[in-house]
């Protein structure tokens, strides 16, 4: 599938010889945003499991909750990591659907709030540490497969009914928004 955006900045994005009406997020700045917040969090997770040191956990869980925030309500490109992963994404942006990578940080918006309160909380042990194992597998999927399980959840729900087929629903990677599989 090629991706190219229009030239003049009133025309709209054509994916694919296909005009796009709903907004759309680049791919490749998604997954370099994902990549950075997985090593940032992997980094805080080895301090608390490990050496016992949580101040670390605290300080990541409650950045990576202001960064999905933003990412939920202002766009990855107005995000903490979505910045720096702009300045870092070199490659041709490959535009996909914008609703369905909204709905897998909005997952990610509150399991790091989960986890904000609980590390905040200083509670420490096997429900802190699945929490921050399961983002941080999700956001690897995310980065390094091009696997955005949010996204495959999304175009779920939609091919089952429990949400409302939208123009919004346009292109996504892996198929994800292909209704009829």
């Amino acid at each position: 599938m090629t991706f190219t955006q229009s030239r003049h900045p009133g025309d709209l994005l054509v994916v694919g010889g296909k005009q796009l009406y709903a907004p759309v997020v680049d791919e490749n700045q998604a997954r370099v945003a994902a990549g950075l917040t997985m090593a940032i969090g992997a980094v805080a997770f080895v301090y608390a499991n490990f050496d016992k040191l949580f101040w670390p956990i605290r300080a990541v869980s409650t950045f990576l909750f202001i960064d999905f925030l933003a990412r939920v309500t202002l766009g990855l490109r107005r995000s903490p990591t979505g910045v720096v992963a702009g300045w870092l994404t070199r490659q041709p942006p490959q535009w996909v659907s914008a609703k369905p990578k909204r709905f897998a940080w909005t997952l990610g918006l509150l399991m790091a709030l989960a986890m904000t309160i609980v590390t905040n909380l200083r509670k420490h042990g096997a429900l802190p540490r699945t929490i921050c194992l399961t983002c941080l597998s999700l956001m690897w999927m995310e980065a390094v497969l091009g696997l955005c399980l949010g996204c495959e959840l999304y175009g779920l729900m939609v091919r089952r009914g429990w949400r409302t087929r939208d123009d919004a629903f346009e292109v996504c990677p892996g198929g994800a928004c292909d209704i009829d599989r």
